[in-house]
């Protein structure tokens, strides 16, 4: 199963301005995700104008069907972050219930999480 990292790309990482001109610092962490992600079959990338988690920028989601979501910030637009964003989702779409144990977190993701939002029930109302 996949796992759906979706990247704010609208956010300005802690102490930054946003810029008058260019891409903002979501967008380049975006970029490098992407990149990251090359060839990962595990990982699709979306970009999301404003997750709403301006306090914490930059921000992304782990999303999979059936398994637990995280959301996770205060990332700055750096090959590090990207690749250990990529390396969690990777785990994360791996396990069964999204759940990644603790020893097998990449450093750069250490420190990030914001929130862990239980899976839907299932419902046939």
């Amino acid at each position: 199963m996949t796992t759906t990292i979706t990247v704010c790309e609208t956010c300005t990482a802690a102490g930054n301005k946003p810029p008058s001109q260019g891409d903002r610092d979501g967008s380049k962490l975006a970029d490098l995700i992407t990149q990251a992600a090359t060839g990962n079959h595990d990982v699709i990338i979306r970009r999301h104008a404003c997750l709403m988690g301006c306090d914490h920028g930059c921000n992304v989601a782990l999303q999979a069907n059936g398994k637990l979501t995280y959301v996770m910030g205060r990332f700055t637009p750096a090959a590090e972050d990207a690749v250990g964003i990529v390396e969690y989702a990777t785990k994360h779409a791996e396990s069964e219930t999204g759940r990644v144990p603790f020893k097998q977190w990449p450093q750069a993701i250490k420190g990030h999480f914001i929130a862990r939002i239980p899976v839907l029930a299932n419902s046939s109302e």
